[in-house]
């Protein structure tokens, strides 16, 4: 049985493998010379799949090179064409021009030259020296590195938008070289991330896909969970290049701004208070203990100015609120030690609390919280 983890979301992986290829190629790198035939060794390739994420992926060990991109796709003029095209088109779509694009995995500068004919500033950060040294050769704008923590920052960032082709599939940590380009580009930034299309492959039966090099084997569904799963929001993911691959736009995904509830819980607090004090020589009582009514009384800092909580909920009396210490009673307790007002915190019971105060509690002043403010359903004159 298999006790391997998903390398994106860390669940279990099936617990045998759902395909097993023999005497398979070590790598698609770095083929073996006539003088090497004697000590060339075929591996086993041993599929499995995330029980959790659906992702399928390779139980094998990364190549020895997958930090290194490389690249034949240069002698294409096919692909030359396309992707100018592809990233002219990209850049006119999220309004790039001008901009410092970074290309993660660069190898010797293939793609990076073609970036630079679409009105952006092209860099390029490639872990293999031989090819920085060729793409600086080139002229071209590259530093030599790889993504290998989260926190790794890259030189002359952040960045306004980052592409990344046929890399990620490569990569034993996608999460981390993930982050660390989440955490190197502006926010709001712009990416294009490719990989190789798995829904093509299983839909043309293309068994022999399958290679060391590639540790994953994304659908479109597992490729847009595991760019989700790493701080991208998918702008569009759409099959190119004849469908072999999958082709991603993304976008940084800005932190919310949650100040509106600080800024309520001020306008609220001041609000409380004020009524309070208004009623505060006969007492204020609160009815409702759930769990929106203790959040408001610890948020209001209402532990020293409240009597008691009223619930009417047996298991909660003779208890007290957390936090602010108020302690819990039955609604009798407003005949045997009244107050002056009740403020009720009852949620979705609170018109019907309303009803029985208004019924059954003729001289007590009555205010119930309505989201931010509170509404004054009775106020008898002193």
């Amino acid at each position: 049985m298999s006790s391997l983890h998903c390398r994106v979301c860390h669940q279990p992986l099936s617990d045998s493998p759902i395909l097993n290829y023999e005497v398979m190629p070590k790598s698609a790198q770095f083929l073996p010379k006539q003088d090497d035939l004697d000590n060339d060794r075929s591996i086993d390739l041993q599929v499995f799949q995330c029980i959790g994420c659906g992702l399928i992926q390779l139980g094998n060990d990364p190549v020895f090179y997958f930090r290194d991109v490389i690249r034949a796709a240069a002698v294409s003029a096919e692909m030359k064409a396309f992707r100018l095209e592809q990233f002219q088109r990209w850049v006119n779509r999220y309004h790039l021009q001008g901009k410092t694009v970074i290309e993660i995995g660069a190898g010797a500068g293939e793609y990076l030259s073609l970036l630079t004919q679409a009105d952006i500033n092209a860099v390029g950060l490639e872990h293999n020296a031989d090819s920085v040294l060729k793409a600086k050769q080139a002229g071209l704008q590259i530093e030599q590195g790889f993504l290998e923590n989260d926190n790794q920052e890259i030189n002359n960032g952040p960045f306004d938008a980052f592409v990344m082709l046929n890399f990620l599939e490569h990569l034993p940590d996608p999460n981390s070289s993930l982050r660390a380009i989440h955490n190197n580009l502006r926010e709001g930034a712009i990416g294009l991330v490719e990989v190789p299309n798995f829904d093509m492959i299983l839909r043309q039966k293309l068994f022999s896909e399958f290679i060391s090099d590639h540790l994953f084997y994304f659908t479109k569904d597992t490729f847009i969970r595991t760019l989700e799963f790493n701080g991208f929001d998918v702008l569009e993911c759409e099959e190119t290049w004849h469908d072999y691959s999958l082709s991603a736009s993304v976008k940084k995904r800005v932190t919310a701004d949650l100040s509106v509830f600080q800024n309520q819980q001020i306008k609220l607090k001041t609000i409380l208070h004020d009524y309070i004090d208004s009623h505060i020589r006969k007492g204020v009582a609160v009815w409702g203990a759930g769990h929106q009514a203790l959040a408001v009384m610890a948020l209001a800092e209402l532990g020293n100015k409240i009597r008691y909580v009223v619930d009417s909920a047996a298991f909660k009396q003779s208890c007290y609120t957390p936090a602010t210490h108020i302690p819990i009673v039955p609604p009798s307790e407003l005949i045997d030690n009244p107050v002056a007002a009740v403020i009720v915190m009852a949620a979705s019971y609170s018109d019907e609390v309303v009803r029985i105060l208004c019924e059954s509690y003729n001289g007590i002043n009555i205010a119930v919280l309505r989201d931010d403010t509170l509404e004054i359903v009775r106020e008898l004159t002193a």
